[in-house]
């Protein structure tokens, strides 16, 4: 089954990064395919077991998305509700104080993640309509934390650091797209477009990018949906 082939390649994806040591600015790591294994196994084999048309990738959890719900861009409220998943979650160890796992208990939303599953519940109505042909995984399954517990994103690590991360990311990007056969590989920001055309050479999968939503990002605070919808309609994907 596809999800199985899911399973095992974020079960070995998560032991592979476990082994990685980080440095500065690095002073916490959470692994949600860890402490959160049990949630984000039920979506792969809720949602990932067939072949998709498009593939959406992004690039690494949010603290207040994934890393409590270990779900892709998993704001609680769009997880449980419109997924209709919910799981124990357990904690990532050591936690920092001022970043705390609270799993489906958390009351913080996700922007991220609000605004996407918000687009695709908006244009596809219930989620299984939506997974038929969608789905959406995270290019890096860690998030990380400096000594202030201000999020710290894969592209700010310092060499050489990201190399041994970025093979193992790689590896399994890889094997996503073996198992679901997309047609399109869309990148949710540059970082995540970037490490797919290094990691995925095929040329039957068609390689795209739409406009983050995180409003760190200024130009998604004006009608994010409006210009992810526009580019997905550019580029041929929708």
């Amino acid at each position: 089954m596809i999800a199985d082939a899911l399973i095992k390649a974020a079960t070995e994806l998560g032991a592979a990064v476990d082994a990685i040591r980080f440095n500065t600015p690095v002073a916490f790591v959470y692994n949600p395919l860890r402490y959160a294994r049990a949630a984000h196994e039920r979506y792969l084999r809720k949602f990932g077991n067939s072949r998709k048309r498009v593939l959406f990738l992004g690039m690494n959890p949010g603290p207040f998305g994934m890393a409590q719900t270990g779900i892709p861009f998993g704001e609680v409220h769009a997880v449980r509700n419109w997924m209709k998943i919910e799981a124990p979650i357990r904690r990532p160890s050591p936690e920092h104080p001022k970043r705390p796992v609270e799993g489906f208990a958390c009351r913080r939303s996700e922007v991220s993640g609000k605004r996407l599953w918000g687009l695709f519940a908006q244009r596809f109505g219930c989620a299984e309509r939506f997974f038929a042909d969608h789905f959406v995984v995270n290019y890096c399954p860690l998030a990380f934390f400096d000594v202030a517990g201000r999020n710290v994103t894969p592209d700010k690590l310092a060499a050489p650091q990201p190399a041994a991360l970025f093979t193992a990311c790689d590896h399994h990007l890889l094997r996503v797209v073996e198992s679901l056969r997309p047609g399109w590989l869309v990148g949710v920001g540059d970082f995540a477009e970037k490490r797919a055309k290094v990691a995925v050479t095929n040329r039957s999968v068609s390689i795209g990018k739409m406009l983050h939503p995180s409003p760190a990002n200024p130009a998604a605070n004006k009608d994010w949906a409006g210009q992810a919808i526009q580019q997905l309609k550019a580029l041929g994907v929708w």
